[in-house]
């Protein structure tokens, strides 16, 4: 417990330095492309327009889910899924790719999972704007249940924390671990309500899925169906105890290995 508490410190100390670093290596991921920062839009619009021609049009036939056209239902989930996925794939190799750089610098080690995820947090502020606009010339305008978005926000951004804490010290010490995160990315786009609509038992299967409740509520809020932090209790305190339990295991894991990180290099 004290180990957790240590690293929660860590962040909160360290808060403008998160900042300044994720906002570097924001524009250094970008810095060679011609459209810059551009990228971070087109990239994930491009793979939206594949996804709702391949399971909208094709696989469903048009069909709506419930009452919402699947289009919508299908960007508001997936508008979390590229922070997601891309947040936990930097998140986990975030430590060991930059040891290098990062032992010049004096600061805690904790820090780097954290500001490589807000790197891709500015990006996300970004495509949660354009599906925002796009929402305002539909059915689905901004309504009362949108001042609920930011706390998912923050949901999102201290489960992507407590899984990096845990993904980054393993893959430093076995490097074959980012492999298992990499199938086990590829493995969630299909076990998270994104591309189709759960049914049946799998339905609430799926809800052991932490992600699911981001999702869901990114969709709560963004399509104005409810206060989903109370209207699904039982989900909100799953999911924070299945956080607190990673922040638990990474902080201790992190505590333990980092004074040793150099040597496996």
């Amino acid at each position: 417990m004290k180990t957790m508490f240590r690293v929660i410190k860590e962040q909160i100390d360290s808060f403008y330095l998160i900042r300044r670093l994720s906002l570097f290596e924001m524009k250094s991921a970008n810095s060679n492309n011609y459209l810059g920062m551009l990228w971070e839009l087109l990239n994930p619009m491009i793979q939206l327009s594949i996804y709702w021609v391949v399971f909208g049009m094709g696989i469903r036939g048009g069909r709506e889910v419930g009452d919402i056209p699947f289009v919508l239902w299908l960007i508001t989930g997936m508008v979390v899924w590229f922070f997601m996925h891309t947040s936990i794939m930097e998140g986990s190799k975030s430590i060991y790719s930059r040891i290098n750089f990062i032992a010049k610098m004096s600061f805690p080690m904790s820090v780097i999972p954290t500001y490589v995820i807000f790197s891709k947090f500015y990006a996300h502020l970004m495509l949660v704007g354009v599906v925002t606009i796009i929402l305002q010339f539909t059915d689905y305008s901004i309504s009362v249940y949108f001042i609920q978005l930011p706390y998912f926000m923050f949901c999102a951004i201290v489960f992507l924390v407590s899984l990096s804490l845990i993904t980054s010290t393993l893959s430093t010490i076995i490097r074959d671990v980012q492999m298992v995160v990499q199938s086990a990315v590829r493995m969630l786009l299909y076990l998270t309500p994104l591309l189709w609509v759960p049914a049946g038992m799998f339905a609430t299967i799926m809800k052991f899925n932490p992600i699911y409740y981001i999702v869901e509520g990114y969709r709560a809020s963004l399509l104005g169906q409810g206060w989903y932090i109370t209207d699904h209790p039982a989900l909100t305190l799953y999911f924070w105890g299945f956080v607190l339990l990673m922040l638990l295991i990474g902080s201790s894991l992190h505590v333990k290995f980092r004074d040793r990180f150099v040597d496996y290099l």
